[in-house]
This record gives C-alpha cells, structure tokens and sequence, in this order.
C-alpha cells in the first residue's frame, strides 16, 4: 500500500479518535458519567456504533485515553513553559504559575463520579511522578543559584508547591491564583538571615558576612552603614 494512502488513513484514524475523546468529554460534562453511553457518543460523534467499537470497548477506555491524552498536554505544555525561560528563579516561577492556571483552568470540568474514576488512572501516579521530578529539579537549580533555600531537600519542598497550587482550583480569578503562587514562592527562597550568610561553599558551609568597620583601622565599627532587615 502506497505511503500516502497509509498517511491518509492514518489520519483519518486520529480524526474520529479525536472526535470521540472530545464528544464523550463534552458529554460527561453536561450529563455527568452516569448517564453517558457508547449509543449516544456515536451518535454524537457522526459515526456508527460498529466503528466506534472498533476504536473502544467501552466508555471507560475512552474516559481513559481522554484524560491520558489531557495529562500529557499539561504535562508537555509545562515542559516547553520551562524551556523558554532563562534564569532558574523566572524559571521555576513560571513553572509554578503554569501549574496553577491549569489547575484552576481544571476546575468544574469534572462531576464526583468522573473525579473519582479519573484519580484511580494509573497515569495520573506517572504523571505525578514526573511533574514532581520537574518541579523538583527545578527547585534544585534554584538552590544552587542562591534563589531557594537550601535548608529543605528540593524533594520536599516540591511536594509543597504542588500541594499548595493545588488549590487553585477553588480559586474564583486569576489573580487570585498569581496571588498564591506569589505566597508559596514565598516559602521556598531564603530568608534574609540566610541571604546575609553570604555565598556558601561546596561543602554547605557560608562565608561569613564582611564587616570592614569591625576589622579596619583605628578599630571603629562602620557595620550600622549595611543593609538593614528592616528594610528589606
């Protein structure tokens, strides 16, 4: 069979897949999972049952490879987010925000029983294995660039964002979104007492803080000319 016949068919196939994830989404949505069938996504969709058998057993395949299909969008969208942004604190903050908004963007789309279906995925534990590895490294950078603490393994300080953004599903705005992502960025960067160590070594140690008036000649004390807590 020539090639471009092969392509063509090939596409063909993708089209009414994609067809049928998008119906049986759309669908579920409005009816809730209960009351959707295989009779009423063919209808639907333009294609008859016979075909539509031939692509999926059941709802549930089809609810499955709908939500397999929607992870490894956020999932790719998050990756790209990641590789367009210079700098490892931008970065790690764009990535955060990314994570929220489509978390909220998630809200309302699924009733309980679709939830409940959905979380059971085996692909939502892979997911969630390598969206924390992502968010992770990314802290891990940042720790190394000064911008995260470095008192926290990046492990847990991941499970932290991503157990905080979380909730911005119940969010009502977006600016209430960027407003939490601005309080666990919060969380993770070091806090002034650890920034006033000053740079640390490759060991973990820090170089202490320079005070030149405690050290300088005729032994007076110019340490009040620093920055000051207070003030930043």
């Amino acid at each position: 069979m020539p090639k471009l016949w092969n392509e063509t068919i090939d596409a063909h196939r993708a089209a009414v897949r994609n067809a049928v994830l998008e119906t049986t989404a759309a669908l579920v949505a409005e009816h809730g999972l209960t009351s959707v069938t295989m009779s009423r996504i063919a209808k639907d969709s333009g294609i008859g049952r016979a075909t539509l058998y031939k692509y999926f057993p059941d709802v549930d395949a089809i609810l499955l490879a709908w939500h397999e299909r929607q992870i490894g969008h956020h999932l790719d969208h998050l990756a790209e987010v990641r590789d367009r942004t210079e700098g490892a604190d931008v970065r790690l903050e764009a990535v955060l925000r990314a994570f929220a908004l489509i978390s909220r963007a998630s809200r309302g789309h699924h009733d309980a029983d679709l939830s409940a279906f959905l979380h059971r995925d085996s692909q939502v534990t892979q997911a969630q294995q390598r969206l924390h590895g992502m968010v992770g490294e990314l802290l891990a950078e940042g720790a190394r660039a000064g911008a995260v603490r470095d008192d926290v393994a990046p492990g847990e300080l991941a499970s932290y964002c991503l157990h905080a953004l979380t909730a911005a599903g119940d969010l009502a705005s977006e600016a209430a979104v960027h407003r939490l992502v601005a309080v666990t960025l919060t969380g993770v960067r070091p806090s002034a007492s650890d920034t006033a160590e000053g740079p640390r070594h490759t060991d973990g140690t820090s170089h202490p803080p320079h005070h030149p008036g405690r050290h300088g000649h005729h032994g007076h004390d110019h340490s009040a000319q620093g920055p000051h807590s207070a003030d930043s």
